[in-house]
Parts: C-alpha cells; structure tokens; sequence
C-alpha cells in the first residue's frame, strides 16, 4: 500500500502563537452551549414541564445516537481526504453553524397540541438535526485540534486553552440563563418549570451556538497555511471510510480510550440528565441558587493552574485513572451524608455553601480527566501513523464526537428509564409535592448507584500503553519512517521568518 501523501502551503516558525490557542478555544463554545442546554432542560423540559413520559423522550434522544454511529465516521473521512482551497477543515465547520442553530431553536420549540406521538416524533427529528450539524463542527474542529501541534506537552496546552475559553463561556451563559431567562417568580418559585421560559431559551441557544460556531472558525482560518492537506483531490469512498475504521479501531490504546469515553459518557450523561431533577427536588434549589453553580469555573482554573505541575510528576494514564476514581467516591459519599442526614436541611445556607464546594471540586476532577482523555487521544494519532502511515484526525475525532454525544443519547435513555421505571417519577408540573420515599430513591439511584459504575472506565482505562517516554519513540519511529520514505526529512524544523514561506511536502510511509 502506497502511503498518503499531504502537502503543507507554510512551515510555523516557532511555538503556536497565545492567539491561536486562544481561537481554536473558541470551538469548544458551540458544544459548551448546545450540551448545557440538551444535558439540563432537554428531557426535564418535554417530560416535567410538557407532561410526556420519560422514557419515550428519552428513546426519541437515544436513537439519534444511533445515527451519529453512522454520520460522524462519514464526515470524519470526508474531512481527513478533503482538498480545497480552505483546507480539509474550514469548509465543514463554515456549513454547520445555519442548520446547527435552526435545530436547536426547533428543539425547544414544539408545536402546540401534539400528542405523545407527535412530541416523540419531533425530538427525533430536532435533535437528530442537531448532532449531524454538531458532527459538521465538532469533527473537524476537533481533528484541527489535534494536528495543531505534534508536541506531547503542547498538545496538553492546547486542550488546556479548549477547556479554559469553554469553561469561561460556559460560565457567562450558564449565569445569565439562570439569571434572566429562568428567573424565580411568584408563581413559578422555581423559573424551570416554566413553559414560558423556554419560548426565549430557544432563540437564545440557537443565536449563541450558530454565532459562536462561526466566530471560531474564521478566526481560526488563519491557520490554514499551516496545515497538512492531500496533495490530490479524491472521491469519496465508502470502502475506504470503511477501511479506515476499522484500521482505527484496531489500534489498542485508542480503543481502550474509546471504550473509556463510551463509558464514562454514559455515565455523566445520566449524571446530567437526573441532575437537573436532584438539584430541583433533592436539594430544593430554585434558579436564584442555581445560577452560582457557574462558579464550578473555579474548579476548571485550578485545573489548568496545576495541570502543567501535574504532568511534571504524573504520567497522563495515572492523572486519568486517578481522576475516574475520586470522581466514584466523591459522588457516593456527598449523597449518602444526605441520605444519613448529617448535611445541614434544604434551605439553609450552610447546603449551598456545602453544594458548590463539592461542585468545584467535581469540576476540577472532570476537567483534568477531560484534558488527559484529548491529550492521550492526539498522542494515539502518531501510534496510528507508525502504523499505518495515515493522519486520520478525522476520524479520530469523529470517535470523539460520538463517545461525547452519547452523553446526550444513551445517558438521557438510561436516565428516562431509572426515571420511569426504578424511581417512579411523576411527571407534568411539581412544585415539591412529590413523595419523600420517591425523593429518596431518586437520591440513592443518582447519587450512589450511578456514581458506582465508573468502576468500569477505570478498569478499561489501566490498559492504556503509551506513556511519555513511549511517546518519545513512537515520535522517533515516525521521523525515521518519513525519512526513509523521501531519503531527507519532509518536515524539517521551520525555516527563519524570511523564507518561511517555502512549500513543504510531507508523505507519510506505507
């Protein structure tokens, strides 16, 4: 087999510039927003506020993870063999930002008067909308994450700066969501429960997500130049979609990171689909104390404060593994001091302080997990070009998109399915006249039970190989590989600022 060969119009000279990261942080702005929304209103909004029964919300959700199955691979190996004159990127994230704000408006946006099956028919059809023009941004945006640098450290930094701008954003919206969208009133105490509150959410998340999708990837389009792109146009290939996965997914390590995603996606996706109703009925928290759990962001800067300190001593794997852990423990132990009463009674403020401590905390868990998880996926892209002699960021990130979504999918059904069937949860308009024994159970099924199954990405995850000096050869072996393919070195360190304009080509071996 003929190795792929890519051409690269500029060589960088020195380290990626702050800007640079900086925009390519805009990126993660488009998701950031689009998962606070689905994670947190999406089923509590057609199940609790519009009456439909949670299961059937729930399946309507999972089932365009099903589709994703099948999209995001498509896209992610039309983009890794795309010409054009804006890269193998740019084009696809340009196209998402209409159809990706039209969906998530019709998504909270229902007709009026349709029945169980109407309502199940219409969240297929909106959110199945919404993860194809998701996957249109997220997967390319993601593999130019990756192919930005081939540095193990910087990689770790520019998933850092991903995390920061997202958790900063995430924090503005968040805020005002709570503050000016679903504020408490007389009648609805709790600003959530009211269906006139969605009828602004929805053209507000559609305009936020649509307008931050194409700020990131014009601001971003400057690095094109610096890109690796295939020297000829090609068709594309079915077969050859399908070959490229299943190379990918015979690569160990990232299967092992993939299987971990998978879970620990599905995990946290029915984390966040029951929170919304633990926070609400568990805790007895209305939109005025809601809002401040944006200062979770605390936790996200402690993270990219002491990560590149971390790194230094720890190793990625054991940063991950440590990570899954204390994430099990810190979620069994804060529900059962509840459910053995010694926290302080709902209302008090002492809970709240208590609250968005432990969320701080969670928060700095889930972003050095999520930082390790990208920075070790990028590090799988080299083992897989010593294999292979291919760049498949695409496709990479294609794996990416779909074990994030599955937040959104599989966790929302697992989440429906407890609702419906283990905690027996009324559904349609409460105000907190739900029975004690059903709150109980809500708390023992999302705060312990749930918590207890990342025991099984941790597992999955101890099998994960490449360590930083692994790295370092698999890196060696790749130059050696090139070189042996050209006779001379197809990426040569950049030349001084006077000429660093020379074309380079780059082939990858066999």
């Amino acid at each position: 087999m003929v190795g792929a060969i890519y051409v690269r119009e500029t060589s960088r000279v020195g380290p990626i510039p702050l800007s640079t990261k900086f925009f390519q942080g805009l990126g993660a702005l488009p998701d950031v927003f689009k998962g606070f929304g689905f994670n947190t209103f999406l089923l509590f909004f057609y199940s609790q506020v519009l009456g439909a029964p949670p299961v059937l919300v729930a399946t309507a959700i999972a089932l365009t993870t099903v589709l994703d199955g099948a999209v995001d691979p498509l896209i992610g190996s039309f983009s890794d063999n795309l010409k054009s004159r804006l890269g193998r990127r740019h084009p696809l994230m340009y196209a998402s930002a209409l159809p990706l704000a039209l969906g998530l408006y019709l998504v909270f946006s229902p007709p009026v008067g349709l029945d169980h099956n109407g309502l199940f028919a219409w969240i297929f059809a909106t959110t199945a909308l919404v993860s194809i023009a998701i996957s249109l941004f997220s997967v390319p945006w993601t593999a130019l994450m990756a192919e930005l640098s081939d540095d193990y450290a910087e990689r770790t930094e520019i998933v850092v700066w991903r995390y920061a701008v997202g958790w900063i954003g995430g924090l503005a919206f968040t805020f005002s969501v709570w503050t000016f969208i679903f504020p408490a009133t007389p009648a609805f105490p709790r600003g959530q429960l009211n269906a006139d509150n969605y009828v602004l959410f929805a053209p507000v998340l559609a305009v936020c997500v649509g307008l931050a999708a194409l700020v990131a990837t014009q601001l971003t389009r400057r690095e094109i130049p610096f890109l690796v792109q295939p020297a000829a146009s090609s068709s594309f290939s079915l077969r050859r979609m399908i070959d490229e996965l299943f190379s990918m997914l015979s690569n160990r390590d990232f299967l092992i990171l993939f299987m971990g995603a998978l879970l620990s996606a599905c995990i946290g996706g029915t984390t966040s689909a029951l929170e919304i109703y633990m926070s609400t009925y568990f805790w007895g928290l209305g939109s005025a104390e809601l809002r401040w759990f944006s200062l979770a962001f605390f936790g996200a800067a402690a993270a990219f404060v002491l990560l590149p300190r971390m790194q230094l001593v720890l190793d990625k794997k054991i940063l991950m593994l440590g990570c899954f852990g204390l994430m099990l423990l810190d979620g069994v132990i804060m529900i059962s001091l509840r459910l053995l009463e010694v926290l302080p009674a709902n209302g008090e403020p002492a809970l709240l302080i208590l609250l968005l401590a432990n969320t701080i905390f969670r928060t700095f868990l889930g972003t050095v997990l999520g930082v390790m998880f990208i920075s070790m996926l990028a590090d799988s892209l080299d083992a897989q070009e010593l294999r292979n002699g291919k760049r498949q960021e695409g496709m990479f990130a294609a794996a990416l998109s779909f074990s994030t979504k599955a937040t959104a999918g599989v966790g929302v059904l697992a989440g429906g399915l407890l609702l419906q069937n283990v905690i027996q949860w009324p559904v349609g308009k409460t105000t907190g006249d739900v029975d004690p024994d059903i709150v109980f159970r809500l708390g023992l099924v999302a705060g312990i039970l749930v918590p207890l199954a990342y025991v099984a990405p941790l597992l999955v995850g101890m099998g994960y190989r490449i360590t930083r000096e692994a790295h370092a050869e698999i890196r060696r072996q790749v130059a050696a590989q090139r070189l042996s393919s050209f006779g001379h070195d197809p990426d040569p360190p950049a030349a001084p600022p006077t000429t660093a304009n020379t074309p380079l080509t780059e082939r990858t071996a066999p």
